[in-house]
């Protein structure tokens, strides 16, 4: 599996990181549900440079134009809620693209918080065969939502190529992902950055904080 970290290149997607952090600028949900939408859209160029092209002819009111298009069966699958805002900008740049959705939540198993499990509830999604599909999830702690999410969409087919996408990432989770798909070569993970560590309720440090709630209001 290859690793991206795109915060090591000096671009304004750092701009937008260093605003969803802003505990000042989180309090604009609008703003901060923009931000993860763009930082969408920037790791959707770049996954566009990956992908498979071939030359069509797209006429114009004055002839024929020879364009280079992407041919790749794109399919975008997010992990509700956090993922809602990220996905739309990976949908803003793919418009064509199939479109798939899991609810994963995680808990508690002890009274300390410290035992974390996740659970799957729902999934809908197209025939995932073949496809280009691209997991979009903004925050990767301990990767093990990721990897149950990863393996509730196998129920719907076997992509050839796997682009997962999240914003800020542990590097306890780049581990994991690393040992799920350590052999597979059309594998990558793309980070917007990698943060120094998990803490011991595996939130992600120095983090955000809760990405659903910023994004959608406080749940119960």
């Amino acid at each position: 599996m290859k690793v991206i970290n795109m915060s090591e290149k000096d671009t304004v997607l750092n701009q937008f990181l260093a605003e969803l952090r802003d505990v000042n600028i989180q309090q604009d949900r609008m703003r901060f549900r923009r931000n993860l939408e763009r930082i969408g859209e920037l790791q959707a160029y770049e996954i566009s440079k990956t992908m498979k092209y071939s030359i069509k002819l797209v006429q114009t009111p004055l002839g024929f134009a020879k364009v280079n298009t992407p041919d790749d069966n794109i399919v975008i699958g997010t992990v509700f809620r956090a993922g809602l805002p990220q996905h739309q900008g990976f949908l803003n740049v793919f418009d064509k693209a199939g479109n798939a959705f899991v609810s994963a939540y995680r808990y508690y198993k002890d009274k300390e918080c410290r035992q974390v499990d996740v659970h799957i509830e729902y999934i809908a999604s197209p025939d995932l065969t073949d496809s280009t599909f691209l997991i979009v999830d903004p925050m990767l702690a301990t990767g093990e939502s990721l990897e149950l999410a990863w393996n509730a969409f196998l129920s719907k087919g076997r992509p050839a190529k796997l682009h997962i996408a999240c914003v800020i990432a542990s590097p306890q989770g780049v581990e994991h992902l690393k040992k799920v798909f350590y052999d597979d070569p059309n594998t990558s993970l793309w980070c917007a950055v990698i943060d120094e560590d998990l803490n011991e309720h595996s939130y992600i440090m120095p983090g955000l904080g809760d990405a659903g709630d910023l994004s959608f209001g406080n749940k119960i």
